[in-house]
C-alpha cells in the first residue's frame, strides 16, 4: 500500500524549491481543470515554490500553458522540448532536443507506425490533439474514442516497439516518438539550462506530483512523490509508484497534495 499524503513529515518538504507535475488526470479531473486545483498553482507561486508541468501533451498546448498559466515553464510531449516565458525579453521562448529537420525525418516514420497501427487495432484513432505536435505520435485509447481493452493498448505498444519508437502510456493516450529522451531527461536539461541546478546533486528539493504508467521515470527518480487517487488504477501495470498517495483523485488530489505540502511547509 502506498502511504497517504496525510503522513507526510514536514522534515521532507521544509526545503522545497520546485513542484513539477503532470497534466492529464492528474492537474484535471475528466478534462477539466477545477477551481481548486488553479488556485493551488498561484498558492505554490505565492510560497515561493517553482511550478513545471511535465506533460505528453503537445506544442501547441505548450504554448499557450507557457503564455498564460502560472508556471515557470514546461516539458512537453514527453520531454521532447522546453518552453518558457522570458518575462525580461516578454517573449515565448523554445528548446527542442531534436533540429526542425530530424523532427521532419522522424514525423515520416511515425506516418507509418500511424497507418499500420489504425489499419491493425480496431477502435483506435490520432489523438484530436496531433495536429498541435511536433516530435511524437499520440493514438487515442480513451479520449475520444471507447475505451479499448487492455490487450489492445498493449498491441499499439508493441507496433511501436517493433519499429524502434519509444512508447509510453498516459491515462488518455499511448505516445510513441524516436529518441532516447523522456519526461525525466529534459527535466534535467530545463533545470541545469534554464536555473543552473545540477539536479541529480538537489533532486530532494524538488517534488513531483503524477498519475500513470509514463510518469514512472519521475517516480522512481525523485525522492518525494505524489499520485492522486487514480494512480492506483495502473498499479498492476507500474513498477514505480509515487511514495505518497492523495485521498482524492485528479483536480480535488492535486489541490490536496498542494495543501498538504504549504500547511507542512
Amino acid at each position: 500500500m502506498i502511504p497517504s499524503i496525510k503522513s507526510l513529515n514536514p522534515e521532507a518538504v521544509r526545503n522545497l524549491t520546485g513542484f513539477f507535475f503532470d497534466i492529464d488526470d492528474t492537474f484535471t479531473t475528466r478534462g477539466k481543470i477545477l477551481p481548486a486545483a488553479f488556485e493551488a498553482l498561484w498558492k505554490l507561486k505565492s510560497a515561493g515554490i517553482k511550478v513545471v508541468p511535465i506533460t505528453g501533451r503537445p506544442a501547441g498546448w505548450c504554448d499557450h500553458i507557457s503564455r498564460m498559466w502560472p508556471v515557470d515553464g514546461v516539458v512537453g510531449e514527453n520531454g521532447a522540448f522546453y518552453f518558457w516565458m522570458d518575462e525580461r525579453e516578454k517573449r515565448l521562448k523554445k528548446r527542442f532536443l531534436d533540429p526542425e529537420e530530424m523532427r521532419t525525418e522522424k514525423r515520416k516514420q511515425l506516418d507509418e507506425i500511424r497507418n499500420e497501427i489504425l489499419k491493425t487495432v480496431p477502435g483506435t484513432a490520432v489523438a484530436s490533439d496531433q495536429a498541435y505536435r511536433e516530435a511524437d505520435l499520440a493514438i487515442d485509447y480513451c479520449e475520444d474514442v471507447p475505451p479499448l481493452e487492455e490487450r489492445d493498448v498493449e498491441r499499439i505498444c508493441r507496433i511501436f516497439e517493433r519499429h524502434g519508437a519509444k512508447c509510453k502510456v498516459s491515462s488518455v493516450h499511448v505516445n510513441g516518438w524516436f529518441g532516447s529522451y523522456d519526461k525525466l531527461s529534459m527535466t534535467k536539461a530545463f533545470t541545469g539550462e534554464r536555473w543552473g541546478i545540477d539536479l541529480d546533486s538537489k533532486k530532494e528539493r524538488f517534488c513531483f506530483c503524477g498519475d500513470s504508467p509514463n510518469d514512472e521515470p519521475m517516480f522512481r527518480y525523485f525522492p518525494l512523490t505524489f499520485g492522486v487517487r487514480n494512480v492506483l488504477s495502473f498499479a498492476n501495470r507500474m513498477t514505480w509508484l509515487p511514495a505518497f498517495v492523495a485521498e482524492n483523485e485528479g483536480s480535488e488530489g492535486f489541490a490536496e497534495i498542494v495543501e498538504t505540502l504549504i500547511q507542512q511547509r
